[in-house]
């Protein structure tokens, strides 16, 4: 699996070239209408990157989330619940009032939207055009954010945010398997409205955007954000503490995410002191025996705390005891620190739109 900043795999270079072929002629077909779009009777805004992994799409979908239900709007958001366990083609997560499943059966990033976002209707389902008929024939919406949906291309979407991170610039260099890009770069030109993700140094902002422009990015609009630690919330119980909290405790650090570096960065950012660290895969399942390793090794480094990241917790609490009271998760906020009016701008026009027909 490629992390952030890894270089391009030049001997899979035709393997990339022929992925990248075949993305574009799958966009192709949908531009010249050769394979079909629908559309849904409410506004769509599409949540999506070009990279394989870790752009930070969640905590952004939960912030533009936040954003439309402080307007008063009824919100419903789309994803794959990717690794889920459940068969089920559409699965409800949360109908807006009280969460309906796990992180199991809803996936682990759906879950986490559906936790921060009690109010807003998260549903699961590979088929994003359905799912949404589905709810919207069983709920009243006022517009649908689409987890992941950037390469979703047979939905329709009102806006089409792309986010690319500030500290993955190799990232844009070459096609999976050969490197980490979904498709060519050149589709960066769909996007309505980029936003660069990580984007504390001017200078990678900068080279991000110019890397971006160069490929054919048409949208003049672009929004900068970063991710906050909030501090520390429990694993096992409501229990929360403040970023003041933190500094100097000792701790075991455990995830399984795509950008493990910048989850080190955020708990070195509120003072923890990291004794030692687990990284399983993104998406990991976790499993008794890695709980027990887990506390085997904190035991042995002397960490007052093993600390993961809310994606993780959900998968983790089912397999703790009331005993495990040092495992905690670093709550993360999203800031927009540059294009904030646009950005809002791109979302709230969308959703104000007037809805068509309900779905048959």
């Amino acid at each position: 699996m490629f992390t952030p900043g890894s270089e391009v795999r030049w001997w899979l270079l035709w393997a990339g070239l022929l992925y990248g072929a075949a993305g574009r002629l799958r966009a192709s077909f949908y531009r010249w209408g050769w394979l079909a779009q629908r559309k849904l009777p409410v506004p769509v805004i599409s949540i999506g990157n070009l990279t394989v992994g870790g752009t930070g799409k969640t905590p952004v979908v939960i912030k533009l989330a936040e954003w439309l239900l402080a307007e008063g709007k009824r919100v419903a958001i789309l994803s794959r619940g990717y690794r889920r366990v459940g068969r089920e083609s559409m699965f409800l997560v949360s109908d807006g009032t009280r969460l309906l499943a796990g992180a199991a059966e809803a996936g682990d990033e759906p879950y986490l939207i559906a936790c921060r976002c009690p109010q807003a209707i998260v549903a699961v389902g590979a088929n994003r055009y359905e799912l949404g008929c589905w709810l919207l024939n069983r709920f009243q919406v006022d517009c649908i954010l689409l987890d992941d949906g950037f390469q979703h291309l047979a939905l329709c979407r009102d806006a089409d945010l792309l986010l690319v991170d500030a500290t993955d610039l190799n990232g844009l260099n070459a096609v999976f398997p050969a490197g980490r890009l979904r498709e060519p770069i050149g589709a960066a030109a769909r996007a309505s409205m980029v936003v660069v993700t990580r984007a504390g140094v001017p200078r990678q902002v900068d080279q991000v955007v110019s890397r971006l422009r160069e490929a054919g990015l048409k949208s003049p609009a672009v929004a900068q954000a970063v991710f906050q630690a909030e501090g520390l919330v429990s694993v096992t119980t409501t229990v929360r503490h403040p970023p003041q909290w933190c500094p100097g405790k000792t701790v075991l650090l455990c995830s399984g995410i795509a950008h493990t570096a910048s989850f080190r960065a955020t708990a070195e950012s509120l003072g923890l002191r990291i004794l030692d660290e687990m990284m399983y895969p993104d998406h990991h399942r976790y499993t008794k025996e890695d709980v027990e390793e887990l506390r085997i090794r904190a035991a042995a480094a002397k960490a007052e705390l093993i600390v993961t990241t809310e994606k993780d917790a959900g998968k983790l609490a089912p397999l703790l005891t009331p005993a495990d009271g040092e495992w905690w998760a670093v709550r993360l906020a999203t800031e927009i620190i540059a294009g904030e009016q646009q950005l809002r701008q791109e979302i709230l026009q969308p959703a104000g739109r007037t809805p068509m027909e309900v779905c048959a």
